[in-house]
């Protein structure tokens, strides 16, 4: 009997039900993900505009993107994403420990792509990439090469917002994970953070060809 009333214990009074609480969790963050695609949609909309109008610059500029930190990154990304699904997985069989190791790989790994993201950023400083006027590349189009990357800059560092604030919350997660305040009837929280750190994961996915490869093509 004590469990069929777990959940109970996890639904605040506003809801119906457990499950009316789950479900309103998982809406709202959808909801939340899908202002989300307007804001990074309408970003990447601007930038294709403009690289319609300036293939040439930006072909130029995209030469200068890091490919060897930019794909280094992609795969540390995705490993990512693996590790947090394998932990919804862990907590859905109630196996929160695991969920605990598996927040601080995910954690870790998203440090990784920070920390490497920070050096990329460094080393486009040094080769005074950075729109202004110490920007250094010349030649045709210039005005193209400047155009990619200030979108460049403007979207890698929203990118970079969004994967600190996932990363604390993956933290955050695993705290409460190994805190023992998840049942097996109740791992909503879990599993709306694992949209949000997917949404992240895809939004890299559309930058990395974007950034990294179309130019080069």
């Amino acid at each position: 009997m004590a469990e069929l009333e777990a959940p109970a214990a996890h639904a605040e009074f506003q809801y119906a039900s457990p499950e009316h609480q789950a479900d309103t969790a998982v809406a709202g963050m959808w909801l939340f993900l899908a202002s989300e695609v307007l804001f990074f949609g309408g970003l990447i909309f601007v930038w294709l505009v403009n690289q319609y109008g300036h293939p040439e610059g930006y072909r130029r500029g995209a030469e200068h993107a890091n490919l060897l930190i930019g794909s280094v990154n992609t795969l540390v990304l995705v490993s990512s994403s693996f590790a947090y699904t394998w932990g919804v997985q862990q907590a859905r069989a109630g196996r929160f420990r695991t969920v605990w190791l598996a927040c601080l790989v995910t954690a870790a790994l998203g440090a990784v792509f920070l920390g490497l993201k920070i050096q990329e950023w460094h080393l486009d400083i040094l080769d005074g990439l950075l729109p202004g006027t110490g920007f250094r590349p010349r030649g045709p189009d210039w005005g193209g090469m400047a155009l990619f990357w200030s979108f460049y800059w403007a979207a890698t560092a929203l990118h970079g917002v969004h994967i600190t604030i996932g990363i604390a919350l993956v933290l955050w997660i695993g705290w409460r994970a190994r805190r023992g305040d998840f049942t097996r009837h109740y791992t909503t929280p879990v599993e709306v953070t694992g949209l949000y750190w997917s949404f992240v994961d895809i939004v890299w996915l559309t930058l990395y060809p974007l950034i990294y490869v179309v130019g080069r093509t």
